[in-house]
């Protein structure tokens, strides 16, 4: 049997570089949000933001000059710890024809890749779609 996008209130669509504005701290304040008002949610990311959770970001960001003493969470870990902390709450997937073209092939165990071409199931599957970043 194949598998179907489980339903989800929201469908939240990522675009764009992740570290040029702040893109990912809106999503995931958004996403938190959400869980929180007890609504489930799934997150696409196309373009750069599939990097957010390829596996080569490792659990820390590399060493803050000011600071070295700080362990900064990467997005990879963040991504990790929302979905371990709202399970069937919250899924994640990422494109996997912009994977392949930004070198980010290899994501974290808790992300599915998907085709570009069934991009349109998970919007199907949610009651609302919002896009954050540049089309």
């Amino acid at each position: 049997m194949a598998w179907t996008v489980p339903h989800t209130d929201v469908l939240l669509k990522v675009l764009g570089a992740p570290h040029q504005t702040d893109l990912v701290c809106s999503l995931f304040r958004l996403a938190e949000a959400l869980v929180d008002r007890g609504a489930t949610v799934q997150v696409w990311t196309c373009g750069e933001a599939t990097g957010l959770t390829r596996t080569g970001s490792g659990d820390s960001k590399p060493a803050y000059r000011v600071d070295r003493a700080v362990d900064y969470p990467s997005t990879a870990r963040l991504v990790r710890e929302l979905l371990a902390g709202s399970p069937g709450r919250i899924s994640w997937y990422a494109c996997r024809f912009c994977c392949a073209d930004r070198g980010a092939a290899e994501q974290i165990p808790e992300v599915r890749v998907r085709p570009a071409g069934r991009f349109w199931e998970h919007v199907l599957a949610a009651d609302k779609t919002v896009v954050l970043g540049v089309c």
